[in-house]
């Protein structure tokens, strides 16, 4: 991958700040956008690890060892719920609002309610593999499952293709994401280093599948 930022939380939590300073900008544009928000998982990669910022309910995970491992937390109004001691995992994964967000980046002005990322460093190891995945991913396809298609692929594509088919077949037809990367020893590929644009940004519509996987080089 391309070098990484000296800082890469900060560089994180500015990326998330233009984020939601655009989403204003095109709502100011246009009244039909105002209201319009997005979640956000990111990992920057800095040689050793990931910086990780995360608001809303999309996700990430770690394969390690052959143990799946959800490195980030939803901020979902179910899932505060679960925090409290009011609900279990097994209520809370069948609630009728299991997707009510309480953090978004959203467009609204005062009433947009909190906005701000969780900021924090997860640590690699050559053999990890990592997914980012939207709800459509998440709340279609058990978490075994999951496993299963990170274990089982040869290749981070592999598995992002396969679990695009178990979203889709379960009836996850909206907003399907995934990327998968791998971290392994080596030599960099150029041919990794290059930026892919993914999903919607990329086709220039709403609800697309973005289907991606790459290797990172620790250093």
């Amino acid at each position: 991958p391309a070098a990484a930022p000296a800082d890469p939380a900060a560089a994180l939590a500015a990326a998330v700040a233009r984020a939601s300073a655009r989403l204003e900008e095109l709502a100011a544009g246009d009244p039909e956008l105002r209201g319009m928000g997005t979640t956000l998982t990111a990992l920057a990669w800095d040689g050793a690890g990931f910086a990780v910022a995360h608001i809303g309910d999309s996700r990430a995970y770690l394969l390690r060892g052959g143990d799946l491992f959800q490195i980030t937390r939803d901020h979902t109004m179910v899932q505060a719920l679960v925090d409290g001691g009011q609900l279990t995992p097994d209520e809370a994964a069948n609630h009728p609002r299991a997707s009510a967000l309480v953090r978004a980046l959203q467009t609204g002005g005062d009433q947009r309610g909190d906005q701000r990322p969780d900021l924090f460093r997860q640590d690699a190891a050559p053999g990890d593999r990592y997914l980012l995945c939207s709800d459509g991913v998440s709340g279609f396809v058990p978490a075994g499952a999951i496993r299963d298609a990170l274990a089982e692929a040869a290749r981070p594509a592999d598995a992002v293709a396969r679990l695009i088919a178990l979203a889709g077949a379960a009836g996850g037809l909206d907003n399907i994401t995934c990327v998968v990367a791998d971290v392994v020893t080596g030599p960099p590929d150029p041919a990794e280093r290059e930026p892919r644009l993914l999903g919607a940004a990329a086709g220039g519509g709403r609800g697309r599948l973005a289907r991606f996987g790459r290797r990172l080089r620790r250093a």
